[in-house]
Order: C-alpha cells, then structure tokens, then sequence
C-alpha cells in the first residue's frame, strides 16, 4: 500500500496520505440540524494526522432538504455545532471540508418549511425516495413531490445562498467546501437534460445547461479562493431518476470546463456506485470514470467507488485518480487509515445503522486493538 500513504497536495490542501473519508449521509443531528455531541465524536474518531475528512451533505437552505436530521449550515446554531466539529478534527491533525447540498427536487415539504420543491423544470424524480420521521421518532421513506420550475431570480437566490453557506463554513473553521454536484441533486438538475428543459439561458445547450453549477463554484471560489473548493460528480449515475441523452460528451464538456476553476479537485463517484447508498451493483446509464475524465481534468482527482484497499492501490499506481474516497469502510473502521497502512484486518459496516439512530454503529466501531 506505497502509493496510497505518500504525501500528495490538493490546491492548498497538503496532505499526508491518500486515504479521503467519503461525504456519507448519516442523519445524526441534534434538533434542527445542528451537529451536536454525537457528530463531534464522530467526526474526531475518523480524522488521522496529514489526512482528509469529506463531511457529509449539508444543506445551504431551510427550504431544500431531503433527509431528516441531515445537518444544514444556514443559521449560527448549525455554525457553531460545526465550529465544534472542525476544532475536534483539527485536534487530530486532520483537515475537513464541507459538502454544500441543494437537492432541488429531491427536497420533502415537511423537512423545508412546508415549500414545494424547486428544479430547473417541473420534471418528477419518479420513483425516488427521501426519508422523513414521524411523531415517534421512527423513519419513514417518502416519495419526493412534483417540483416547480425555478424563476431565474430564484436561480441567483440559491447561488447566493451557497455563496452564503461557504462565509459559514469558512468562519467554522473548515478548510475547504465542496459542492455536492451528484446524485441527482441541484446542480446536476440543471447540468443534465433529462431534467433541464429549459428554453432560457439556463438550459438548452450544454454551456447552459452547466452554467448553474460553473456559477455556484464561482461563487465558492469568490469566498475561499482558488485551491480549497471542491467538485463532486456522479457522471454514470441514474440516481434521482437521472439521465441525459449524451452524458460522456455532457460529462467532458464540464470536466473541460472546471480546469479554469482553481479548484482543489475533482471528486468523481466511478460507475459501480450509483446513488447516495454506496451500493455495491446497480445499473448505470453509460460507464463514465475517472480514467476516462482524466483526458479533459488535468487537476487533482478523488474516486470514489466502493473501493477495497487493494483496488484503491492499483488504481493509484494506474494514473487514473490522485486520492481514493473511502465511504462504507470508514463508518465501521475509524482509524482505516492505520489499519490498511498496516495490514490490520477491517471490522464489516453494518447497513442497518447507515442512517439515522444513535451511538450503535455510529461512533460504537472501536480503533483497531493490537
């Protein structure tokens, strides 16, 4: 495991392995997603010295959200339940950056202050669900609404939301944020056309159609500053009810396009993983990887892809990505770092307590004992 534990620098994030923990949505929040104590352990047990913590989807509005006790960063409240979260990474010696999440249509009215659901057009994500709790406590997946159509006004209202949301971030303490642009959410609504049928300057052609999520990580950029944005991408992924008639040119195009970004990396999800579950198979519309954007992205690259250690490896010393995102193996191995570093065997995650719930399967998983 050489390559996955030699020094590597993303824009201006220095770091000291290769091993990225993966944005994974875990639905731990105190009342109105605040990270609270729970989170705060959670986070810390993951950070290692020199290495990079990928914090789960967090919404930049109260009016967009699709899962119940997901985390937000709209409100000082959030701010500083981060603030926490953040001091506690850094304690290890880790570096941490906020995933900013708009899901657009995939958003639930009783999660967003009652508001319907918001898209570049008036387009169903049929068949998807998010997860929304009842009077008990218990969770419950949802089917998501018809959206409505954005205004345009409304378009420059969210860019400046997740304008807003990185002053947050960045005042947290976090070192970076990156925009979650996959699994079928805002920016891919607008990026795709099976869900863009606009007829403005917003959809159409394929420059108007990435406009949306070019004009969010400018606003990013305004804030932190080239080198500490990043991009996450699901370029074979249907989740969300996703398609798009030629998605590998669709997918080169922006690839193209963020090179001028001063981006810190490109953080794509490969073709096995195709949702916010991490499954292991599942269709796919046209199998687009890292290997294949590395031709128009000639920055740093991060793959994600239900990885094993060994696989990670081999795709490091191909040339296809620069770092690996490690998600399931991560919720069930806190110090995964250490333990491929040294060849100790990987405790097995536990789907059942993927989302929501309290400490079991959360921050229960113990270090490696030797």
């Amino acid at each position: 495991m050489n390559t996955l534990f030699t020094p590597i620098t993303a824009g201006k994030l220095r770091l000291q392995h290769r091993v990225v923990m993966a944005p994974a949505t875990r639905m731990r929040t105190d009342i109105g997603g605040i990270p609270g104590d729970l989170m705060v352990e959670y986070y810390r047990q993951r950070a290692s010295q020199g290495g990079l913590l990928i914090a789960e989807a967090t919404a930049i509005s109260p009016f967009a959200n699709a899962y119940a006790d997901a985390p937000g960063i709209f409100n000082d409240a959030q701010s500083v339940g981060w603030q926490r979260v953040v001091a506690a990474v850094h304690a290890q010696g880790g570096q941490i950056v906020l995933q900013l999440w708009h899901p657009g249509r995939q958003s639930l009215p009783e999660l967003s202050e009652g508001h319907q659901p918001v898209a570049p057009s008036a387009l169903l994500a049929r068949d998807t669900y998010g997860v929304g709790k009842n009077e008990d406590g218990s969770y419950e997946g949802k089917l998501f609404p018809e959206p409505r159509a954005l205004d345009e006004h409304e378009i420059y209202e969210i860019i400046e939301e997740f304008r807003l949301a990185a002053i947050r971030a960045k005042s947290a303490g976090f070192d970076g944020v990156e925009l979650h642009a996959a699994n079928g959410y805002l920016p891919e609504q607008f990026l795709l056309d099976g869900s863009n049928h606009r007829q403005d300057e917003w959809g159409g052609s394929r420059p108007n159609r990435a406009r949306f999520l070019l004009e969010a990580v400018s606003v990013l950029t305004e804030v932190w500053g080239t080198g500490r944005v990043g991009v996450r991408i699901s370029p074979s992924g249907i989740y969300g009810d996703m398609h798009d008639t030629d998605p590998a040119a669709t997918f080169s195009y922006l690839a193209g396009k963020l090179n001028d970004a001063g981006l810190a990396y490109l953080h794509i999800i490969e073709p096995r993983i195709v949702g916010p579950e991490d499954r292991e198979t599942g269709d796919y519309a046209e199998p687009i990887a890292s290997r294949q954007l590395r031709e128009f992205y000639h920055g740093i690259i991060i793959a994600a892809g239900g990885f094993k250690p060994e696989a990670a490896e081999k795709m490091l010393d191909a040339g296809e990505a620069d770092l690996i995102a490690f998600g399931r193996l991560f919720t069930s191995n806190p110090d995964l770092p250490g333990r491929i570093r040294h060849g100790y065997p990987l405790a097995q995650y536990q789907r059942d307590t993927f989302f929501g719930g309290d400490a079991r399967g959360y921050t229960d998983f113990p270090a490696y004992a030797r």
